[in-house]
Order: structure tokens, then C-alpha cells, then sequence
């Protein structure tokens, strides 16, 4: 190897680490707890939404439409990170009450959907978020009825790039 190419490996390797180490930077949930709202923002970026909560703040860090995580990072009324929590899991998702929670319950818990869609069966709006169930990517598919509550759940399956029909 000559100084040349060692040079430029050094490079590419010094750049590598940087991309590496900016991807961690956007990471939520590597966010430590007690981190502050300043130290969260300065880390992550402004939120994609902001909530009042009866103690505190809530901070909603979204990559939907394209990505399939949403986090909810919840301030105390000292304006520290008490609790982080990427909500864009089925098993999180199980906790949708069907006939209780309203287009409100959805933004404060899971964001802006990712597709707001109707169709001639149902009527109301179907909110859909991409989300990942194990290693799938799934959609799931929140029916709101005309009052804004929530009437079903289901879910299906992302196509794969291999899945067009030709």
C-alpha cells in the first residue's frame, strides 16, 4: 500500500465513522433518561408532534410515512425524559380500544398516519401505519367512523419489492 491509497483509507474509514456516528445521533432510543428537552432536541431535531400530558410533555418523533417507528418521549413537569416508548409494535398496538378511542387517542399516541384512505364498504376514514411485526413489514389499518372512533383493526402485509405482478 502506498501513502497515496493509505491516505484515502483513512479517509473513507474517518468518514465511515462519521456516518455511523451521525445515524446514532438520530437514534430516540438511545436518548438517556433525565436527558432535557434541549438535550433531546439538540440530539434528535425538533418533534414531528408535540402533546400535553396532565404531568408533563410528550414529545412524538415520527418516520412515518416512509419509516415504521414512532416514539413517544414523555417529559415530567421538570422537563426531563421520564419515559421513552416506540409505539409502532403489534403488541403495543393491542391496546387500541375499538368503540373507545377517537382520531385524538390515535395522534396522541401514535402521530400522523402514514395513508388516510376510505373505501366504499366502510364509512369514515382507515388510517394506516406502516409498522414492523417481528421482521415483516406490516400495515395496520385503523377504520374511524364518521364521529371519529375507532370501529376496527387489521393489518397487512407490506408487498416486497419481488411481489409486483408483471
Amino acid at each position: 500500500m502506498n501513502l497515496v491509497s493509505g491516505r484515502r483509507y483513512r479517509l473513507l474509514a474517518l468518514a465511515f465513522g462519521l456516518v455511523l456516528l451521525a445515524g446514532c445521533a438520530g437514534m430516540p432510543e438511545r436518548v438517556p433518561p433525565g436527558s432535557t428537552r434541549a438535550q433531546i432536541e439538540e440530539r434528535l431535531g425538533r418533534p414531528t408532534a408535540e402533546h400535553r400530558l396532565p404531568d408533563g410533555t410528550r414529545l412524538q418523533y415520527s418516520r412515518q410515512p416512509a419509516g415504521a417507528q414512532v416514539y413517544n418521549l414523555d417529559l415530567g413537569p421538570d422537563g426531563r425524559l421520564r419515559r421513552l416508548e416506540q409505539v409502532m409494535d403489534v403488541a403495543w398496538l393491542a391496546r387500541i380500544k375499538i368503540g373507545r378511542w377517537n382520531r385524538e387517542d390515535l395522534l396522541l399516541h401514535l402521530g400522523r398516519p402514514a395513508l388516510v384512505e376510505q373505501v366504499a364498504r366502510f364509512d369514515g376514514d382507515i388510517w394506516t401505519y406502516r409498522v414492523i411485526d417481528h421482521v415483516w413489514r406490516r400495515r395496520v389499518h385503523i377504520h374511524l367512523d364518521r364521529a371519529g372512533v375507532v370501529q376496527q383493526v387489521m393489518y397487512t402485509d407490506e408487498p416486497m419489492p419481488d411481489d409486483r405482478t408483471p
